[in-house]
């Protein structure tokens, strides 16, 4: 277990009454999964992780170290890279990056309590410093360094740390001034914040900004987190609503979040959504094919919750099309997250939502008002790029509402055949019964129950 001296240093962001929060990045994590497993070093050698099959397109989920030493963006396309650059292509092994996580994971938890860490994606977690500064006799720069040395010594894997007086710090600690410090670790009070973070742009580099948001304060004459505080309060909750509070407090560098609020926080309500974006653009009836599949997904998602809803909706992107490609110069913004198109293109991209007559689960059903509702809705003569759909106001099965007009009979049936369709599923796997639909050319739902996150599992 982890001990040092009492010597505390002069770095140490701790100050009385004040809590300590670190923020642990895994550096291109896939891409250095990879690296490992060929015994290639992620600051030396040049790989991607990207899956070609589906052509020079694919968008590359991580590059190593090297090829951004080369200017190579992050999240890059493969015909975006230099054709004079060699590189490694490794297939993307999802549920194996899963797994080296859930390791790393287990080696944190050598640390700390499991109450004092939130895991906040597959290569980023936060950790309540505060207990254990005194626990070790060391400051929080010290704590970093162990537990990344300790990932490093395992796993043979690099990570930078953000520490912060509260959760929002560590995190723009991370993203903003970690990657700039030779020990890979960024420290941000609110004093340091105003000096270092105010000023910064583009502020899509901050954390729960994106290009929406960064837009709308952009008409504002707001173009970093110091001219936000610049602004009439009035005038920020006109344009925000509600979620002016969480966007005034950041700017200036305040957080009420806890650790604790993380772990006993329950939403008020639930729901269930699928999307995806499809390989090619898709005509309006092949759509339909990808949106039953979806459905019926959902529907089995929906059983094994034991819960229904009352309510849907629909996302629609379509196909860029070559009459708009050259039509605007976007607003290109190149930052600490990478690329970032500020522009949006007209039209591209339609949603709805329906509140439903009856409390449902039901395969048919659900299908019945997503067709509805997507022949209401989609332009028949646009192709069609990602789908995306949503269940919500889910409630538990057994305290549903029944009406004279529902056929619960018939409801009950489809369920039972869908639950012995579910146990098939899971005994043989997602593939060993499927809807005849889903052999059509146009399907992708065989090739995705393959997948994790949608990409090789």
């Amino acid at each position: 277990m982890f001990v040092t001296g009492g010597s505390v240093n002069q770095e140490s962001t701790r100050q009385d009454g004040k809590r300590i929060y670190l923020c642990i990045d895994l550096k291109t994590f896939y891409a250095s999964v990879e690296c490992v497993d060929r015994g290639l070093d992620t600051l030396v050698d040049n790989l991607v992780v990207a899956d070609i099959t589906r052509g020079r397109g694919t968008i590359c989920l991580a590059i190593t170290a090297a090829m951004k030493r080369l200017g190579i963006r992050n999240r890059c396309r493969i015909f975006e890279i230099p054709a004079n650059v060699r590189y490694t292509v490794a297939q993307p092994r999802m549920r194996h990056y899963m797994e080296v996580s859930a390791q790393i994971y287990g080696t944190y938890l050598e640390y700390v309590s499991p109450e004092d860490i939130h895991v906040y994606s597959v290569d980023e977690c936060f950790i309540d410093a505060t207990p254990y500064l005194s626990l070790y006799s060391c400051d929080a720069r010290t704590f970093a360094l162990e537990l990344m040395g300790a990932v490093k010594k395992r796993f043979g894997i690099l990570a930078t740390a953000g520490i912060g007086t509260n959760l929002f710090l560590a995190k723009v600690a991370l993203d903003i001034t970690a990657k700039h410090a030779e020990d890979g670790i960024g420290v941000l009070d609110e004093e340091l914040f105003r000096q270092h973070v105010w000023d910064h742009r583009p502020i899509t580099d901050i954390w729960g900004i994106g290009p929406g948001i960064a837009r709308r304060l952009e008409r504002l004459g707001a173009f970093d987190l110091k001219g936000v505080t610049q602004l009439p309060e009035e005038v920020i909750y006109k344009e925000f609503g509600v979620n002016a509070e969480y966007l005034i407090d950041h700017a200036w560098g305040q957080e009420s979040c806890t650790m604790a609020d993380i772990h006993t926080y329950r939403p008020s309500a639930s729901s269930l959504s699928k999307g995806q974006v499809l390989c090619r653009p898709y005509s309006f009836e092949e759509g339909r094919t990808i949106l039953r599949e979806m459905v019926e997904s959902l529907s089995f998602d929906l059983l094994e919750k034991r819960a229904v809803c009352d309510c849907i909706s629909l996302y629609i992107g379509y196909a860029t099309p070559k009459s708009q490609t050259k039509a605007r110069s976007p607003t290109i913004f190149v930052g600490e997250r990478g690329t970032q198109n500020m522009a949006r293109e007209p039209n591209l991209c339609v949603t709805g939502s329906r509140k439903l007559p009856e409390q449902t689960g039901s395969f048919s059903l659900l299908f019945s008002h997503f067709d509805t509702l997507y022949r209401a809705i989609a332009d028949e003569e646009r192709t069609i790029k990602r789908l995306n759909i949503g269940a919500g106001n889910l409630i538990p099965e057994e305290l549903r509402t029944c009406t004279l007009f529902n056929d619960c009979e018939h409801e009950t049936e489809e369920r039972n055949l869908q639950g012995a369709i579910l146990n098939v599923k899971h005994r043989y796997g997602k593939n060993a019964l499927m809807r005849g639909a889903s052999y059509r050319k146009e399907a992708t739902g065989r090739e995705r129950n393959k997948q994790v996150g949608g990409h090789h599992a």
